[in-house]
C-alpha cells in the first residue's frame, strides 16, 4: 500500500487562494483583498501581483530575478514596491536582493516617483 505524505512548506505558511489567484501566505491574500478595498474606495489606480523584476551588478550583468508581491499604483502617479514578510522569510538572500531593489530605483526613490514598502 502506498501513502502520499504532503510536504510541509520550509516557512510553515499556508498557501491560500483568494479571487482566483493563488498567494503564497494568508498575509498576502489579505493584502490583495486589502487593495481591492482601496480600489473600490477610489484611493489606489490599480496593483499587480508577483511582478518580476530583474536585478543587476555593478557592471551590468544580470545577477538574478525578484518577485515583488504587489506593485500599488496610486492616483497621485505614486509606483510603490511592497513586500509582505514575516521574520522566519526575511532571510539573508531576500535581504540582498532587496538592497538591489533599492539600488536599482534610488534615482527614482529620491525624486518620490517610487517607494519601496516591507510589510511585517
Amino acid at each position: 500500500m502506498t501513502y502520499s505524505i504532503k510536504k510541509q512548506n520550509k516557512y510553515h505558511n499556508v498557501r491560500q487562494n483568494y479571487n482566483g489567484n493563488l498567494y503564497h501566505s494568508k498575509k498576502e491574500a489579505t493584502k490583495a483583498w486589502e487593495l481591492d478595498m482601496l480600489i473600490k474606495a477610489g484611493e489606489i489606480k490599480s496593483y499587480e501581483r508577483q511582478v518580476k523584476e530583474e536585478l543587476y551588478g555593478q557592471n551590468g550583468t544580470r545577477v538574478t530575478n525578484y518577485f515583488v508581491d504587489f506593485v500599488v499604483y496610486h492616483n497621485d502617479g505614486l509606483k510603490e514596491y511592497v513586500e509582505i514578510k514575516s521574520p522566519i522569510t526575511a532571510t539573508p538572500v531576500w535581504k540582498l536582493k532587496w538592497y538591489l531593489l533599492e539600488d536599482k530605483y534610488k534615482d527614482e526613490i529620491s525624486r518620490g516617483e517610487i517607494k519601496l514598502t516591507v510589510e511585517y
